[in-house]
C-alpha cells in the first residue's frame, strides 16, 4: 500500500517555528497597541519571511516602501475623486498598471515596491470608498500594522538562529561549477554532441538565479564585505560558458585535422583531473599547466597555416578556462566562509568578464499590464454597475490576483490555484471565526488554536513550488478570521465579504483566459527573434555596446527562454543555441573594435564581413526560421583572413585574427578551412585565441 509522504526537513520546520513566532509577537504587540486592524500585523510577518534572513531583511524594507507608497496615493487620489467613482477607478487602475510595469523591468528584490506599490492602493483606498474623510487614518493605520510585522518578521528572523545568505550562495556556486565541470569533461574526452542542449543553457540561465542571492548579501551583516567578490564570481562563471563552448568547437576542429601535437591528449587529462579533483594545492597545478600550454604554441617558423591558427586558438581557450577557473574556486571558497577576508588578486585579466545587462520585451510586458489595467477597469464596471455593496472586495482581489501573476506567460494557472487557495482560507477562517474562537479567552489560547495551521502554512512557504501560494494561504487566513481585540463576528457580513473576495479571483482567472490565450511558446519565440534582431544591429554597427553588456543581454535572454524550452514550444526555437550567438555577437564587436584602429584599405575588408552577418540575422528574422548563411559572407572572411594574416605586424593583427577564425568556425563549421600558408617569421609564437 502506497503511502503519502510530506517531505520535510528540520530547516524548514524551524524557519515555520520563527515565522509563527514573529507572527504572534506582532498580533500581541497590535492588539496591547489598540491598533485597529491588528490582523495586518500578523498577515504581513508572512508577506515578508524567506528562509534567509538577509532576504527576511530587504522584503520587509521594499514592502515597508511600498506600502507607504500605496498609501500616499490613496490619500492624494480618493478625495481628488471623491464626486467621481469613474474617476477614481480610471486612477486607480493606470496607477497599478504603471507601477507593475515599473516592477516588471526591476527583476531584483526591489521590484517588489513598485508591485506593492501597485496593488496597495486598491487595498487601502476602496474599503474607505464610501467615506473619503477617513481615508488618512486608514492609510497610516495599515503603514503602522505592517511596518510593525515587518519589524517583528526581521527581528526575528535575524536574531534567532538565522540562516545566512553566504553559505547558500557558496553551495549553489560549488553545485553550479560541478556541472560545469561535467560539460568540461565531455569537451576535453571529445564526448560532447553537437548543437544545443537543454543541461547546457540551463547552465547560464542558473547564473541568472545568482542574481538574486547576490542582492540579499548586502542585507546580511556577516557577509557585508563579500558583495563585490560575489558579483566578480557572477561574472567569471558566465565567461566560462562561451569558454567552454569555444574550446569544445576548436578541440573538434583540431581533432578533424588529424594533427593533433604530441603532448595535447595528456593535457587535456591533466586539465580535466584538475576540474574534478577540488583539493586547493596553492594553485601550483594551475601555473604547471600554463607552462604546459604555452609549450604547446606552434612556432611560424614554417608560415601560418589555417590548422595552427585553430591549435592557437584551442589552446589560448584552454589557458583562458584554467585561469577563469582558478579565479571561480578562490572566489567560491572566499564567500563560502561567510567572513571578511583579506585582499584578492584576479589570475584573469584578458578580458572584460559578463556584465549584468538586461534584456526586456517591452511590448510584451507593456500587453501584460494593459490586461490588469482593463481587468481592474472590467471588475469596477461590475462593482459600480450592480450598485453590488461588497463589490469593492471582488476589486481588490482582481487587482492582487492579476498583478501577482502578470510577469507569467499563463497566468490562469497560478490564478485559478490562486482562487482554491482562498476559498480553502475562506473556509478555514469561517471554522476559526464561529466554531473555535468563541472558546477562546486569552492570548495563549488563541497561539495554541492558530499552531497548526499556520505552522503547516510556514513550512510550505519554505518550499520554493509552493511559496507564493502558501503565503497567499497563510495571508488571506489572517485577514479573513480578522482578530481585533474583542471577538465579534456576523455570519452574513463574513459571507458576503468573502464571496466577494472568491468572486475577484474568479473574475481575474475568466478575464486571463479570454485576453491572454497564449503561452510560452509565443514569448520564446520572440526571445529568439530579439536575439537575432540584437545581432543584425549589432553587426550593422547601429548598436554603440560592448562584450560585457552584449553578453549580459544574451545571458538574460537565455535565462528566460530555458524554463520555456521545457514546455511546448517550435522546432527552430529549441533548436536556438544563444551561446553560438552570443561567440558570434562577442566577435563582432570585436571586429568593429579593431576597425578602428585600421587604415582605410584595411577597413575596407571588414565591412563586407560585417554587412554579410546583418543581412544573415535580417533574413533569419524576415523568414522566421534559422536559414543557411550566405556564401559571400565565407568568401568575405576567407578573404579578409589571408590578407591579415600575411601581414608583418601579427601581434596587431591578432584582434583581428582572432574575430575572423571564430566567425568562420560559428557559421561554416562544415567547411574545409582556408588554403593559407604564409611566409614564416622565425620563432614567432602565434598566440592567436578566438571566441
Amino acid at each position: 500500500m502506497n503511502r503519502l509522504h510530506l517531505p520535510a526537513s528540520w530547516p524548514d520546520w524551524l524557519f515555520s517555528a520563527k515565522t509563527f513566532a514573529a507572527s504572534m509577537l506582532a498580533l500581541y504587540i497590535a492588539l496591547a497597541a489598540g491598533l485597529s486592524r491588528p490582523y495586518w500585523a500578523m498577515a504581513a510577518v508572512y508577506v515578508v519571511a524567506n528562509p534567509l534572513s538577509g532576504a527576511t531583511t530587504s522584503k520587509a524594507l521594499y514592502r515597508a516602501l511600498g506600502t507607504m507608497l500605496g498609501a500616499a496615493g490613496s490619500v492624494f487620489l480618493l478625495p481628488v475623486f471623491s464626486n467621481s467613482p469613474e474617476l477614481f477607478c480610471l486612477a486607480m487602475a493606470i496607477w497599478t498598471g504603471c507601477f507593475l510595469f515599473i516592477s516588471m523591468l526591476d527583476r531584483t528584490p526591489r521590484s517588489y515596491v513598485f508591485m506593492l506599490a501597485g496593488y496597495s492602493l486598491p487595498l487601502i483606498a476602496l474599503p474607505a470608498v464610501t467615506d473619503p474623510s477617513t481615508i488618512f487614518d486608514v492609510a497610516i493605520a495599515r503603514t503602522e500594522e505592517i511596518t510593525l510585522g515587518i519589524i517583528c518578521a526581521s527581528l526575528v528572523h535575524a536574531l534567532v538562529l538565522p540562516v545566512r545568505v553566504g553559505p547558500v550562495l557558496g553551495r549553489q556556486a560549488a553545485g553550479w561549477l560541478r556541472d560545469a565541470g561535467t560539460w568540461a569533461g565531455a569537451i576535453l574526452k571529445g564526448e560532447e554532441g553537437t548543437g544545443p542542449t537543454l543541461e547546457r543553457q540551463r547552465l547560464a540561465a542558473d547564473i541568472r538565479t545568482m542574481d538574486m542571492l547576490i542582492s540579499q548579501l548586502g542585507y546580511d551583516t556577516s557577509v557585508a564585505g563579500t558583495t563585490r567578490l560575489a558579483r566578480e564570481l557572477r561574472g567569471r562563471m558566465a565567461l566560462l560558458l562561451p569558454l567552454l563552448s569555444s574550446l569544445g568547437d576548436r578541440l573538434d576542429a583540431v581533432r578533424a585535422t588529424g594533427e593533433e601535437p604530441e603532448g595535447l591528449d595528456a593535457l587535456r587529462k591533466d586539465v580535466l583531473a584538475w576540474i574534478e579533483d577540488d583539493f586547493d594545492d596553492g594553485d601550483t597545478t594551475a601555473v604547471r599547466l600554463r607552462a604546459a600550454i604555452a609549450a604547446l604554441e606552434p612556432k611560424a617558423d614554417d608560415g601560418v597555416r589555417w590548422n595552427d591558427l585553430l591549435l592557437s586558438s584551442a589552446l589560448e581557450r584552454l589557458g583562458e578556462i584554467v585561469d577563469v577557473w582558478q579565479d571561480c574556486r578562490a572566489l567560491r571558497a572566499r564567500i563560502a566562509l561567510g567572513e571578511k577576508v583579506g585582499p584578492w588578486k584576479p589570475v584573469f585579466h584578458n578580458r572584460r568578464v559578463v556584465g549584468p545587462a538586461r534584456h526586456y520585451d517591452f511590448g510584451l510586458l507593456a500587453f501584460s499590464c494593459a490586461s490588469v489595467v482593463l481587468a481592474i477597469l472590467a471588475s469596477c464596471v461590475v462593482w459600480l454597475g450592480t450598485g453590488w455593496e461588497e463589490g469593492a472586495g471582488c476589486v481588490i482581489m482582481t487587482a492582487v490576483g492579476a498583478s501577482f501573476f502578470a510577469a507569467l506567460d499563463n497566468p490562469a494557472e497560478q490564478i485559478r490555484a490562486f482562487t482554491i487557495f482562498m476559498i480553502v482560507s475562506v473556509v478555514v477562517s469561517g471554522i476559526y471565526l464561529f466554531a473555535v474562537l468563541p472558546f477562546v479567552h486569552d492570548y495563549l489560547g488563541l497561539v495554541l488554536v492558530f499552531a497548526v495551521p499556520f505552522l503547516l502554512a510556514g513550512r510550505l512557504v519554505a518550499r520554493p513550488q509552493f511559496t507564493m501560494l502558501a503565503m497567499l494561504l497563510a495571508v488571506n487566513t489572517a485577514s479573513f478570521v480578522g482578530l481585533q481585540a474583542s471577538y465579534s463576528a456576523d455570519f452574513a457580513s463574513f459571507v458576503n465579504g468573502n464571496m466577494a473576495s472568491v468572486g475577484g479571483g474568479v473574475f481575474a482567472l475568466v478575464w486571463t483566459l479570454v485576453t491572454r490565450p497564449f503561452g510560452a511558446a509565443f514569448a520564446a519565440r520572440r526571445l529568439v527573434r530579439a536575439g537575432w534582431a540584437d545581432l543584425a544591429e549589432t553587426a550593422r554597427g547601429a548598436s554603440n555596446d560592448d562584450s560585457q553588456h552584449f553578453a549580459g543581454r544574451v545571458f538574460d535572454r537565455l535565462a528566460q527562454l530555458v524554463p520555456r524550452l521545457a514546455q511546448a514550444v517550435d522546432n527552430d526555437v529549441a533548436a536556438a543555441d544563444l551561446l553560438l550567438e552570443l561567440r558570434i555577437g562577442m566577435n563582432v564587436l570585436d571586429l568593429q573594435r579593431a576597425r578602428a584602429t585600421l587604415p582605410a584599405d584595411q577597413r575596407a575588408l571588414i565591412q563586407p564581413v560585417l554587412d554579410a552577418i546583418a543581412a544573415t540575422f535580417r533574413e533569419r528574422l524576415k523568414a522566421g526560421v534559422v536559414g543557411e548563411p550566405d556564401r559571400r559572407l565565407l568568401a568575405a572572411i576567407d578573404n579578409a583572413l589571408e590578407t591579415f594574416s600575411d601581414s608583418q605586424d601579427r601581434v596587431a593583427m591578432r584582434p583581428v585574427l582572432q574575430a575572423l577564425v571564430g566567425l568562420r568556425r560559428a557559421f561554416f563549421q562544415g567547411e574545409p578551412g582556408p588554403a593559407l600558408v604564409v611566409p614564416a617569421i622565425p620563432s614567432s609564437p602565434l598566440a592567436l585565441a578566438a571566441e
